[in-house]
This record gives structure tokens, C-alpha cells and sequence, in this order.
């Protein structure tokens, strides 16, 4: 057996574990959280590429089936994708939720994603100083609360399936309202600079389960109003959309029809959304 030169073991590792369906890295950062990638093998070339973060829900295995479910968009788009993978219990306590509202303990979740697309974009030599996000379930969390806090660093936003929601209510304190926003996370609520992305919100129908997404008094995340927003899924996000254009965003409401907690069935709805941004993105 013939065995490769260095040059010709570096290019063949690159191509295996660098493009297409990647390896698993730690963040630079913060090695304690991961990330896995999609990169069109024409990434290779030269060619630029957009980029999407897509963030996974509670059991985090979504981050998987994100990768692959768009996969197909991404290589004929010319359209990255990164999944983030924040482990659960990353303190050692079996915590599964702290993501979801950007922070825990020493952990900001938004400035590690932040990070690690500023790892990956120096990596592959692209210009990813604004990107996409999507998220469903705990995803759909992360994706709402970071678009709220850092509307600059996105060209859209899709939000799958929140369990519960922030609504643009100044007069509630985190993480039912942003009124403490700038107190808290050290940058102000900008309206004007949310109006400027379009934003999908999609659930389905038949997602109406609310045993998980209850908050109890006593409950790690209990405050008051945290069920105001409503009892199910789709009610809480009709409360989001409207409180989103009552701050003047765009926001395309999806309501899938016979479709419960799933989200490999609101990907084709997803899709269609971002292909449409990104063709108007691209003609400006």
C-alpha cells in the first residue's frame, strides 16, 4: 500500500473532515461547547458562501438532522451551515435549558455563536459578518432572543416552535420582557434595527402538548408572566409575531396544518422562506 505525502495526507484530510459534512470542533472560545458544519465542497475553490446557524432543540440531537435536512439547500444556494452544539449539564448539574435564554452561569450563548462564526469564517476565508438563523424548539428560543439582542449581526431569522417567548414588552423585566435588556446583557433594545430583518415564525398546528413548556412557580425559570404569552405553542408564537410588527418587523407567520412537535416537517417551509431571502439578498 502506498502511502500518501504529507501534502497529499493534508489535502485528503481537509477534504474529508473540512468540507461537506464536517468533523466536530470545539470552539476556540470556549472548548466546552461544539460545533459541526456544512460546507459546499465548492467552498474549496474559492467560491463565497452565505451562511446559516442553525441552532438545535433540547435533546441537541436535532443539530444532526439540521445538517443533513439542509444540506441539499445549502449546496445549491452557496450557503454554509453551522450547527452549534452546547451540551447539556455543561456545569455538571444536568441543566438542559440555560442556551435557551442566552446566558448561564459564565456562559454567554450568544457572544460563543458570535465566535464561532468568526472562527469558521476566518477558516474558510469568507465574509460571514452577517448570517441566518434558524432554530426549532429550544433552537426557537435561542433564535427570537438572539435576534432581539443582536438584530445587526443577522440577515434573517426563523423561529421554529418556542416552548416560551419574549415579547417586546418594555414594561417586563427578562426573559418575559426587555426592559432590563441593557442592564442585563449590555446592549440596548433596538426596534429600528430588528424592523430591518425578515422574520419567519412557523409551528404547527397540532403542536399543542404544554407539559414542558408550563413554568411553575418554584420552576428554574418561573417569573411572573411567563405563561402569559399563552398555553400552547402556536398561541405563544402568534403572541411573538404580533409583538414583533407591533415593532414594525416583517414577519411571515407559518401555521402548518396536521403537523405537531416536528421539525422535520416545517424544514420545506423553512427553506422556501430562506431561498426567497436569499434571492433578494443576492439582487441588491
Amino acid at each position: 500500500m502506498q502511502e500518501l505525502g504529507t501534502g497529499e495526507a493534508i489535502a485528503r484530510a481537509k477534504a474529508v473532515y473540512d468540507y461537506g459534512h464536517t468533523a466536530i470542533f470545539a470552539s476556540k472560545s470556549d472548548p466546552r461547547l461544539h460545533l459541526a458544519l456544512y460546507i459546499p465542497p465548492t467552498a474549496s475553490e474559492g467560491r463565497k458562501l452565505d451562511l446559516l446557524v442553525a441552532v438545535h432543540g433540547t435533546s441537541r440531537t436535532s443539530a444532526f438532522d439540521f445538517l443533513n435536512g439542509f444540506a441539499e439547500f445549502g449546496l445549491y444556494n452557496d450557503c454554509a451551515i453551522l450547527a452549534p452544539i452546547f451540551p447539556v449539564g455543561v456545569f455538571g448539574d444536568g441543566a438542559r435549558s440555560g442556551y435557551k435564554f442566552l446566558e448561564e452561569g459564565d456562559i454567554r450563548y450568544d457572544q460563543a455563536v458570535i465566535a464561532m462564526v468568526e472562527e469558521m469564517a476566518e477558516k474558510y476565508g469568507q465574509d460571514w459578518s452577517t448570517f441566518a438563523m434558524f432554530g426549532f424548539s429550544g433552537g426557537g428560543h435561542f433564535t427570537h432572543r438572539f435576534a432581539i439582542l443582536h438584530p445587526e449581526k443577522l440577515w434573517a431569522a426563523s423561529v421554529g416552535a418556542p416552548g416560551s417567548v419574549t415579547l417586546l414588552d418594555p414594561t417586563r423585566d427578562w426573559w418575559v420582557g426587555v426592559r432590563d435588556l441593557e442592564a442585563r446583557f449590555g446592549k440596548p433594545f433596538k426596534p429600528e434595527e430588528l424592523a430591518k430583518i425578515p422574520v419567519q415564525m412557523v409551528v404547527g398546528d397540532a403542536d399543542l402538548e404544554n407539559w414542558e413548556i408550563t413554568h411553575k412557580p418554584g420552576g428554574r425559570y418561573y417569573m411572573e408572566g411567563a405563561n402569559d404569552a399563552g398555553q400552547t405553542r402556536p398561541e405563544r408564537l402568534s403572541a411573538l409575531a404580533q409583538s414583533f410588527r407591533e415593532a414594525g418587523v416583517q414577519v411571515t407567520l407559518d401555521v402548518v396544518k396536521g403537523v405537531s412537535h416536528d421539525r422535520i416537517k416545517v424544514l420545506g417551509h423553512v427553506k422556501a422562506f430562506l431561498t426567497k431571502v436569499l434571492s433578494e439578498r443576492r439582487q441588491k
